[in-house]
């Protein structure tokens, strides 16, 4: 037990090391030019935690190993639950039953798109597709974060879906605001969108939730309703994740039984209860019981915890583990954006028609 009386010292200092990593990953995200690039600290938190995974590891007492094994699965779990403070219901009512279409519509087909490519066509192990998957289907790294859990996975498959999700999204935060300007604004036909209807097409395939930000503000005098739009279709993704975890869970139970695997450990209906509280902490949120100042900090304090989750994953994960998956995590991943970008655009007219 990690907290058990003769671990209980080498636990602590362990999280107080992941937790040390995560304030520098914290104030390295704040700088200039790493914030002007739209990078978060979950993702610095990660890179800082493989270069240390793979250069100084060995120099660690082992005794804090317990504590890293918490941050990167108890910790993650509490982060997941209270990141439904971001969330309202009210805020996904706003947009509409069209934007909450295409951000079911965009979140199915690429999940069931990508794991389906990485793992038979690509030939990547099946976990890594889903990881991967799940992270361009709803909220990037935190999503694969959360799947993680569900899935059982070894922290350098996450770390793999995890460096996808940072890749192509960030292609995406550059790629959108070309296209806005030089093809879609002034188009006519079906090229063309108003800004409602690009910022839902941005909210519903755009990885992370801070590129969905950026984008708009990287558009010339763009009105205010496509940021309103994207954000809220964005954050509409990111609570499906709740019942997306619960449906993989089912999943996988089925599978197992499927192939015959009676006495395999997912055979047993996994319900990732971390999501459903998620939902809980989102609905109570949209009451407003609490002042948004008070909200505003345990936002802040979910980021940072979230940071440590995703360092801590970053500390377990070695080089020499990623031998034999060459080119199919970006194989997978590039499939995977170029659905998000052409299908989304293709979903988003069909549905929204503007």
């Amino acid at each position: 037990m990690a907290f058990s009386p003769e671990n209980r010292a080498g636990t602590l200092s362990g999280i107080l090391f992941v937790a040390i990593f995560a304030a520098a990953a914290t104030f390295i995200a704040g700088l200039g030019p790493i914030k002007a690039l739209g990078l978060s600290p979950l993702v610095i938190g990660i890179v800082m935690g493989i270069f240390y995974a793979n250069t100084l590891h060995n120099k660690m007492p082992k005794e804090w190993q317990s504590g890293i094994t918490f941050s990167g699965k108890k910790i993650l779990r509490f982060a997941i639950v209270i990141y439904g403070f971001r969330i309202t219901f009210q805020q996904i009512a706003a947009v509409g039953m069209d934007g909450f279409l295409v951000s079911l519509t965009m979140l199915t087909s690429t999940l069931i798109l990508g794991s389906w490519l990485g793992h038979k066509i690509f030939g990547m192990e099946k976990d890594t597709s889903i990881l991967t998957a799940s992270g361009a289907a709803v909220c990037g790294a935190a999503a694969v974060l959360a799947t993680e859990p569900v899935l059982k996975a070894e922290e350098y498959k996450t770390a793999i879906a995890v460096s996808m999700v940072v890749l192509f999204g960030t292609i995406s935060m550059f790629l959108y605001p070309v296209m806005y300007e030089t093809i879609i604004k002034d188009a006519v036909g079906f090229l063309h969108m108003d800004p409602r209807t690009f910022g839902i097409y941005v909210g519903g395939t755009i990885h992370e939730v801070a590129q969905v930000v950026a984008v708009p503000a990287s558009v010339p005098g763009s009105p205010k309703e496509m940021a309103d739009a994207a954000v809220i279709v964005k954050m509409t993704r990111v609570i499906m994740i709740a019942p997306m975890l619960i449906v993989l869970g089912l999943y996988l139970a089925w599978a197992a039984k499927k192939e015959g695997g009676e006495r395999n450990e997912k055979t047993k209906l996994v319900i990732p209860w971390f999501a459903v509280y998620f939902i809980m902490v989102a609905g109570f949120n949209s009451f407003h019981l609490i002042p948004q100042h008070y909200v505003d900090i345990i936002n802040q304090i979910d980021t940072f915890l979230l940071t440590m989750a995703m360092t801590a994953l970053g500390m377990g994960t070695i080089f020499a583990k990623f031998k034999g998956l060459g080119l199919a995590p970006i194989y997978t991943a590039a499939a995977m954006f170029v659905w998000l970008v052409v299908g989304g655009f293709i979903v988003t007219k069909v549905i929204v028609g503007a």
